[in-house]
């Protein structure tokens, strides 16, 4: 028990600070700040709002599993087939000759495989509580 309770600890720090990390870096895009957007080179503009949503969404994961909250792996999922609808456009994006940058297919494969291995970290470390009956005698 108290280990899936650690795990579930580690979880969350480490899907904050993924969620702090991508919405700067995806809003530095988007808004164009400190030059990042320059510097990104030619990058897809669906892919980062995809990444910007699932910034906010793997800030409020971290929150549900610091609270062992069992919608955690609903919002995890939720991330997972975002990022994979947003996969499928970016090969149909590419195969439409499309600009990008080559890093943003690996980047992309890694994001979704974290968001899926944190979904199966939560469901199998967050457990509905179901509060006992008292029977009556």
């Amino acid at each position: 028990m108290k280990t899936q309770k650690r795990i579930r600890k580690i979880s969350a720090v480490v899907l904050l600070g993924f969620g702090l990390l991508t919405l700067f870096m995806s809003a530095s895009v988007i808004f164009d700040l400190f030059g990042i957007r320059e510097k990104e080179g030619n990058y897809v503009l669906f892919i980062v709002w995809a990444n910007f949503i699932c910034g906010f969404l793997y800030v409020l994961s971290a929150k549900g599993f610091w609270k062992s909250r069992p919608w955690t792996k609903k919002v995890l999922a939720v991330a997972s087939i975002l990022l994979i609808a947003a996969y499928i456009a970016l090969k149909s994006h590419i195969n439409n000759d499309g600009i990008y940058e080559e890093k943003t297919l690996s980047a992309m494969l890694f994001r979704i495989g974290l968001t899926i291995l944190f979904t199966l970290i939560a469901f199998y470390s967050i457990h509905k509580h179901i509060p006992k009956v008292k029977r009556r005698s």
